[in-house]
């Protein structure tokens, strides 16, 4: 098979409208091919369901530790979103190239997918994992289960490196997030006799307060780290529904909330302080009218922040293939620190910007896919000459 460059390699990715909703498998038995066909082969680590699956592969020698290239494959949805191009077709204009997952993160994996041919003719003295996933717009559903198979191999990967958007610069820490889910079952009446009812829209919004109160506090310039932007842990309510009719005290209503840690913060602090506000302040009274009501929360679903040291290994390695000791961090999280967490030193540094993802006409420039290609070329330089 002669050498795919990674422009043909987005095109093909792009075509496959791998939303997280949807089934990424189509996706993933054409890159099990395409590396087969390079003499490549893959492990395929299924969902529940097998309707979803992620992709391990490795190249190079199989009795040591490597370097993990980690890449989600689900992208966000386009419904209700203003795209001037087919979304799902692969554009170019103006040194752009235009698509859902351009920048987020498809760029990065049709790169490594176009370095395999160099990796494979490079005398590595490390291996190469690649690492493709399912669900990560969700809540990195689908790189857990691969984690755990990592876990069990008897040489653990040495360095993972997550190609999410940076413009290619070198990134150690992110935020981790909790979403949770609050319901509150009050109980119904006529509007006439409101005050015989538990009106579950008026008790959420005191919860809602709350949280804000506990965002504001979480705020305050003691608790900031000028590393990340905002400098603080955030609280945000995001959906809320309740309610049938004006003329009925609506019986239930129901939110979701998240937080975005700062590494080192325990999300679970804000949620126990609602869980007790609730309690304490909120249920007697509500009780008093009627035995059943509640306040119940659940966890939809969450992530670790990251934190890698600047003087550690991963992050001398990463300065050295982007060419810069200027590290940063980001707002968005990532699988990271789950990577992290599994003892896997963990760096994120990919082409293409943020700033396009998640948005209509979604683009990556050809010169940050270009100068990707030169950073996995370094790479496996790198990888044979290490020692």
């Amino acid at each position: 098979m002669s050498d795919v460059s990674s422009r043909e390699l987005l095109a093909r990715l792009v075509g496959f409208a791998t939303v997280s909703r949807d089934s990424n498998l189509e996706l993933i038995t054409f890159i099990r091919d395409y590396l087969a066909g390079l003499g490549v082969d893959s492990e395929l680590i299924y969902n529940d369901q097998r309707t979803k699956a992620n992709l391990f592969a490795s190249i190079g020698p199989t009795d040591r530790g490597g370097i993990v290239l980690s890449g989600h494959t689900d992208v966000v949805p386009v419904e209700g979103q203003a795209w001037t191009v087919d979304p799902f077709v692969l554009s170019e204009s103006e040194g752009r190239l235009y698509g859902r997952g351009t920048a987020d993160m498809k760029g990065f994996i049709a790169a490594v997918l176009a370095a395999v041919p160099t990796l494979l003719r490079c005398r590595l003295r490390l291996p190469v994992h690649l690492a493709f996933s399912y669900d990560e717009e969700v809540g990195c559903l689908g790189v857990r289960p691969m984690l755990e198979r990592l876990q069990a191999r008897a040489h653990k990967p040495v360095l993972c490196l997550i190609g999410e958007p940076t413009e290619l610069r070198p990134v150690l820490g992110h935020k981790g997030k909790l979403a949770m889910r609050c319901q509150v079952r009050g109980a119904a009446c006529h509007s006439a006799y409101a005050p015989y009812g538990v009106n579950a829209i008026e008790y959420a919004a005191r919860l809602i307060g709350k949280l804000g109160d506990i965002g504001t506090r979480l705020a305050q310039p003691q608790w900031h780290d000028r590393r990340f932007d905002p400098p603080f842990t955030t609280v945000q309510t995001g959906t809320i529904k309740g309610g049938r009719a004006l003329n009925i005290v609506p019986q239930d209503c129901e939110f979701d909330f998240e937080i975005r840690t700062l590494p080192g913060y325990d999300a679970q602090e804000v949620v126990d302080e609602l869980h007790r506000y609730a309690r304490e302040q909120l249920l007697p009274g509500m009780q008093a009218v009627q035995a059943d009501t509640s306040i119940g929360l659940q966890p939809l679903s969450a992530y670790p922040g990251l934190a890698t040291a600047p003087d550690s290994e991963a992050a001398q390695v990463l300065a050295l293939l982007s060419g810069s000791q200027e590290f940063g961090t980001v707002a968005f999280g990532t699988e990271g620190g789950l990577f992290h967490e599994a003892g896997i030193p963990t760096v994120v540094c990919g082409p293409g910007s943020m700033d396009q993802g998640h948005k209509p006409d979604e683009f990556i420039s050809l010169e940050q896919l270009a100068a990707c290609d030169a950073l996995l070329l370094r790479l496996a330089n790198w990888l044979t000459h290490a020692a």
